[in-house]
């Protein structure tokens, strides 16, 4: 998914890092739940962040466009492994992210 911030951030790159920070976290375990059929609001689902890891490669803006890639390479006995990588507009590979959740279906 393409994503920014609503409006223009302060040129501190640490401001910058904390935004794709954020946005990982809120949404890594997204891919797991669809690899089941579920959703975050469907009744009984629980989710927790066992663990979670980020590498940064490059500097870039989150109040430009950043292309957000999720994938799910596993999800079994009720926990799931999340990967992202984050690009900007121009290409350049911005963090890898890794996190392994706890996923209750109903």
């Amino acid at each position: 998914m393409w994503l920014k911030a609503w409006e223009r951030l302060p040129d501190d790159p640490a401001i910058h890092r904390s935004a794709l920070a954020y946005v990982c976290d809120y949404t890594l375990l997204e891919p797991i739940l669809r690899r089941h059929g579920s959703a975050w609001a469907d009744d009984g689902v629980v989710t927790a962040s066992l663990d979670h890891a980020m590498w940064w490669h490059h500097d870039g803006r989150m109040d430009s466009w950043v292309a957000l890639v999720q994938t799910s390479p596993v999800a079994t006995r009720g926990t799931g492994l999340g990967t992202a990588r984050l690009y900007s507009a121009d290409g350049r590979l911005l963090a890898s992210v890794v996190q392994e959740g706890l996923v209750s279906l109903p």
